[in-house]
């Protein structure tokens, strides 16, 4: 096998790798499931190369996810239910569809401000023809306000999305101190749930708490993911001068105790507060959120 710009090459890489007997022992274990949380970092890895400007990285990292749909689509024409060009044909003929003012007589000239409206009519009639196109038995017989909710969405922002549209009936809280109380007796519970050592109980109550933690960051007009972005930039940033101070005294993270760990971090904590003028650490990243 040698690299190669068409992606036939690619296909056949995947394919070989899911030979049995000569293909790669870990690949041919995987089936959809499995992959899926791949498939969702290398997006997450493309965004983060755009939000670094780096387009080397860009380059290395849209390869990684096209792989994802190469690999997709492989264990899919292994049972039979369509290939990569199935793929490929699909989402060309998507948008055509959804673009007649640009490769149809119809709706030529289309302005701007009304090509999302074109979009979404198409769009809905698509998932109608999709619903049609179920085995009755797999048709819902009843209609959620949340249906519109798409399913494959991050699960922080997905929670965001479902509160919103609950929120348009009047199921919602009207005071972001109200939900506060809230994430208070899911941290209970949460308690409650140690005490019984019970795993699963505590995942679930985990959960819950996250739930209600994204219901307050979308009270005070935060996002979520952008707000955690921010605090897991803040945790790299103490934790490396943990080891640049430990490191300068000619010692490692293993001879360190917990105390002394937690000591460091406070002087990390307040040398940023010192640097930003005495109050609240104010580090911004690109979002403008607060550090």
């Amino acid at each position: 096998m040698t690299p190669s710009r068409d992606i036939s090459r690619l296909i056949e890489i995947m394919a070989a790798l899911r030979t049995p007997v000569t293909g790669c022992p870990w690949d041919l274990e995987q089936n959809f499931a499995t992959i899926a949380p791949y498939t969702i970092e290398e997006a997450y890895e493309v965004v983060e190369a755009i939000s670094r400007g780096d387009l080397d990285d860009l380059r290395e990292e849209l390869g990684d996810l096209l792989l994802q749909v190469v690999y997709h689509a492989q264990m899919a024409s292994e049972q039979n239910a369509f290939d990569f060009g199935d793929v490929v044909e699909a989402i060309t003929r998507k948008m055509i569809r959804r673009h007649p003012h640009v490769f149809a007589d119809k709706d030529g000239n289309l302005a701007s401000s009304h090509v999302k409206e074109v979009w979404d009519r198409i769009k809905a009639e698509e998932k109608a023809e999709r619903a049609a196109r179920r085995p009755p038995e797999d048709v819902p017989s009843h209609k959620s306000l949340l249906s519109g909710v798409k399913a494959g969405q991050p699960a922080l922002t997905r929670a965001m999305e479902l509160q919103r549209k609950a929120s348009t009936v009047g199921f919602d809280w009207n005071d972001p101190r109200a939900v506060l109380q809230k994430i208070r007796e899911e941290a209970d519970e949460i308690e409650a749930a140690l005490d019984r050592n019970d795993k699963q109980e505590i995942a679930e109550e985990t959960g819950d708490l996250m739930f209600a933690l994204v219901n307050l960051a979308r009270h005070v007009d935060a996002d979520p993911e952008s707000a955690l972005r921010v605090t897991n930039a803040k945790f790299e940033r103490r934790f490396a001068y943990i080891e640049r101070t430990l490191e300068a005294q000619g010692r490692t993270l293993e001879q360190a105790s917990l105390a002394e760990m937690d000591a460091l971090w406070n002087a990390a904590k307040g040398e940023e507060k010192q640097a930003s003028g005495g109050g609240k650490d104010v580090r911004r990243d690109d979002t403008g959120y607060v550090a």
